[in-house]
């Protein structure tokens, strides 16, 4: 469940996209296992510009809140506004249908300080 074509955080972020445009983020299969059952996301506005590190937004579960954090300095230019209504997507299709936002990198360099699928194996499987 950790696809090889995105990149990743050690806070269990996802990165799609190579930075020569907007970037799509989400929460890995491994953070929405560890929530349950999902039920309320709160999202950046679009348009909001965002540092590497930075609080994105929280997700809330049956268990608890979590924050989500940005993975990459820049400016939101979208999210995905279905989960305002379906936040249990986030769940069901982590790295499809339940991604969170789209950035459009300050540096698409940036990128390749994430890190690849067999480095988040590794932390994941500690």
């Amino acid at each position: 469940m950790i696809p090889e074509d995105l990149r990743y955080t050690a806070e269990h972020e996802w990165v799609s996209g190579d930075g020569t445009g907007p970037v799509r983020v989400g929460i890995t299969h491994f953070a929405q296992d560890a929530l349950g059952d999902i039920v309320f996301v709160q999202l950046p506005e679009e348009g909001t510009t965002v540092q590497a590190g930075d609080q994105l937004g929280e997700i809330e579960s049956t268990k608890s809140v979590s924050e989500i954090y940005a993975p990459v300095a820049g400016t939101v230019v979208a999210r995905n506004a279905t989960l305002a209504d379906e936040p249990e997507l986030i769940n069901a299709e982590p790295y499809a249908a339940g991604w969170l936002v789209e950035i459009a990198p300050e540096d698409p360099a940036a990128l390749s300080g994430l890190l690849d699928a067999e480095a988040y194996k590794a932390l994941t499987d500690g």
